[in-house]
């Protein structure tokens, strides 16, 4: 077997090796540099890519990868594993979604050696990590103050993105359309497996999304036969649809019902009330399902999403 190459960096057999892929510098002239962590294993087989932290204020996935590194368990004895636990540097830095230029590197795929800093950023993933793996996991987050329940994202259409996420376990698949220019869908282009993995919220650190982020890490690197040590399987629950519910009024959002919680139609999930006391709006659930998402923040205004229901 022969060395594969990573930005002219030869990995060999059996080998982990660490390749820092410099992107640009700062105004003050600081090189940012993209960490990427390569594990091969002793015979070929599979290729899985874990990246974390294209959204720069992302933590819980930075931390998901982190850990899996730390805890040495990503060296396969068949295939090569990429870890990338920060792609986008900028926005860590920075505790923003995007990077300097405004753009979020998300949709920006597969981006141009030559254009903006978000399209130079998408073209080195497509051009340096993606020809070497076969499938892979994003690890992404709720937005600000909105927590995801852990769940895995796909397009069930996909028969193989389906089987993959089904071996990864989380609580729940979610069924979801590919959205253009993001990294799952051009990967997808590719004939690459990309699924999207949503857990927790923005900026502030979830154990329980967390350790369903490793486990099923775990789970399908076993499903892949890339290790014999086998994780507790976990069947998922499919969602097939799902409605963010939005409120008509501003005011205090007092939620009855927690994250992942099974809920009845018409069953009340929350109450919107003024600050004196006078108005008090209650919201139900629009169907039999569950709880995948919901707003930590209880100032709300109208409009606002407030609680995200799977059918």
């Amino acid at each position: 077997m022969s060395d594969i190459y990573i930005y002219n960096t030869p990995v060999p057999v059996g080998k982990a090796v660490s390749i820092k892929i410099p992107i640009a510098r700062l105004p003050s002239h600081t090189l940012i540099e993209l960490p990427v962590y390569v594990f091969r294993g002793k015979t070929d087989g599979p290729g899985l890519l874990l990246t974390a932290g294209i959204h720069g204020d992302e933590i819980n996935g930075i931390e998901i990868v982190r850990r899996l590194i730390n805890e040495n368990y990503l060296m396969p004895d068949i295939g090569t594993v990429i870890a990338i636990p920060l792609v986008n540097v900028y926005g860590f830095i920075f505790n923003s979604r995007n990077l300097p230029d405004g753009k979020d590197l998300n949709r920006c795929f597969p981006g141009s050696a030559n254009g903006s800093l978000a399209n130079r950023m998408a073209h080195i993933l497509m051009t340096e990590i993606l020809p070497h793996v076969h499938h892979g996991v994003d690890f992404h987050t709720g937005g600000d103050r909105i927590a995801n329940f852990p769940q895995i994202r796909c397009n069930l259409d996909h028969v193989k993105n389906k089987e993959l996420a089904s071996a990864f376990g989380a609580p729940f698949i979610v069924n979801t359309e590919l959205i253009d220019k993001s990294f799952r869908k051009e990967a997808l282009k590719t004939g690459k497996s990309i699924l999207v993995f949503e857990g927790g919220e923005s900026l502030r650190l979830d154990e329980h999304a967390i350790a369903e982020g490793k486990a099923g890490v775990r789970r399908i690197m076993h499903y892949l036969k890339m290790r014999d040590q086998e994780e507790k399987k976990q069947i998922p629950i499919t969602i097939k649809s799902t409605t963010w519910m939005r409120t008509k009024d501003s005011g205090i959002f007092n939620p009855f019902v927690i994250s992942g919680s099974k809920v009845v139609k018409n069953q009340p999930l929350a109450t919107i009330t003024d600050p004196y006391g006078e108005s008090q709006v209650t919201i139900k659930s629009p169907y039999d399902g569950y709880i995948i998402g919901l707003n930590n923040m209880p100032v709300v205004n109208s409009g606002d999403a407030l609680i995200h229901v799977g059918k």
